[in-house]
């Protein structure tokens, strides 16, 4: 059940504007309108510095009492702040932040979720499309992101007038110590090389763009709804898709966790990697270059199968050519699912996709053999000149129908899922609790 207790504005968007008390700190609301396009323009301009803190948690109700006890000692007075905690949690995380809530001065807010969508980054989404505030900052709830330093990212932001302050380990004056191992030390260098790699221009002036410690001015943040986060790599997202104008950092040094234990696991890593494939195919032609490459890896299962099929089973060359094309096909759709079109498989069920692009693949086979017999015929072309411009030609061909024909959302299904839950409140999944102080 819901419980609200002086924070409507989390569980009920379109009053909140109307109940909420002048005395208090901006209140964090959800956009009212189910459509990006229709959203209700804000009644007020958020006050000059003021600070909506969105802590995504899972699980961690050993540690809510004791960051919310240095929250409470590090903000000043005079610093307009709300906290919202977007819960994935299945124990008592919650119960934990309503008991700690109540001996904090200033507003506290839980948003809990029944599906964990887009993961930790997914969270961070709900929290920024509810902010009303000034400023928005992130920050884990474990305590490796020292809480006093909330004030000096605000106050570096409103100094520079910076639109993005990054909380950074590789700064001078900041430190990884908080991370156990030397293994997780390689992971995160690692991670942060082939990130600036892939973008060296979107990541320029961010020495730590694996940090999920920042805080951004809500006006940078446009659109939330165009966000696609995948995993806890939201600084990443936000950098390559919103581009803040002007970038700041802070040095920190990266703290031990207070209690439990670490969420970052192999599945994650993975998952990271994905994201990075997601945004770095983010235009056409970027999505054009990756199906060239995916395309080529094809070959490698092709020609396997192929050997399988006619040295292990005595096949003819002729029926296996046939087979063994299929295994390409198969695996171009699985690398072209998980690293192009990932946000667009919702629209279609995965057996309608797959018979499309195969459909798609096998005619582009037989449309290139008559193709290249015009070329050769027709313009007099020799062979080989022939087969490549039957190659580009059927290849680009190919890519334009696959987007076409297998991943463009038809019309009425272009919302996800994600945003289609986040923005119908129902009984169901308005299981939001609040409590401020």
């Amino acid at each position: 059940m819901s419980e609200n207790l002086r924070t409507p504005a989390l569980t009920d968007p379109e009053p909140a504007a109307a109940q909420a008390p002048a005395a208090q700190a901006p209140a964090a609301h959800a956009p009212a309108a189910q459509e990006p396009a229709a959203q209700a323009p804000t009644a007020q301009a958020p006050a000059a510095g003021s600070v909506t803190l969105v802590i995504p948690t899972f699980n961690e109700s050993a540690n809510v009492a004791e960051l919310l006890r240095r929250l409470s000692a590090a903000l000043p007075a005079r610093l307009p702040c709300e906290v919202l905690f977007v819960d994935d949690s299945t124990d008592d995380t919650p119960q934990a932040i309503e008991k700690a809530a109540q001996d904090c001065p200033f507003p506290v807010a839980v948003l809990h979720r029944e599906q964990a969508h887009g993961g930790l980054g997914g969270a961070v989404v709900e929290g920024v499309e509810r902010a009303g505030t000034d400023w928005v900052v992130v920050m884990d709830a474990d305590l490796q992101h020292p809480p006093h330093l909330v004030p000096e990212l605000v106050g570096e932001g409103e100094r520079t007038g910076a639109e993005l302050v990054v909380a950074s380990r590789y700064t001078s004056g900041g430190s990884r110590a908080g991370l156990a191992g030397s293994y997780r030390i390689a992971v995160s260098r690692g991670a942060t090389w082939l990130a600036k790699g892939l973008f060296p221009r979107a990541l320029r002036g961010i020495s730590d763009p694996m940090s999920g410690f920042f805080a951004m001015r809500r006006s940078a943040i446009a659109s939330p709804q165009t966000l696609q986060p995948l995993g806890y790599k939201i600084l990443l997202e936000l950098a390559v898709r919103c581009r803040p104008a002007t970038v700041a950092e802070v040095p920190f040094v990266f703290q031990e966790r207070y209690a439990g234990e670490s969420k970052s696991t192999a599945r994650e890593g993975l998952r990271f990697l994905a994201h990075l494939a997601a945004l770095r195919s983010a235009t056409p032609l970027a999505r054009m270059i990756g199906f060239g490459l995916i395309g080529l890896s094809g070959f490698v299962p092709n020609l396997a199968a192929l050997w399988l099929l006619t040295h292990a089973l005595g096949l003819h060359y002729l029926p296996a050519e046939i087979v063994a094309n299929q295994a390409g096909v198969l695996w171009n759709f699985v690398l072209i699912e998980l690293l192009l079109f990932r946000d667009r498989r919702r629209h279609r069920h995965w057996a309608d996709r797959i018979g499309r692009f195969a459909l798609l693949a096998n005619a582009d086979l037989l449309l290139r053999i008559p193709l290249i017999a015009l070329l050769v015929a027709e313009l007099g072309l020799g062979v080989l000149p022939a087969t490549a411009l039957a190659l580009v030609t059927t290849f680009v061909l190919r890519f334009a129908a696959t987007e076409a024909l297998v991943y463009l959302p038809r019309s009425g299904h272009r919302a996800t899922g994600r945003h289609r839950k986040a923005r119908t409140p129902s009984p169901r999944d308005s299981r939001d609790s609040s409590v401020t102080a």
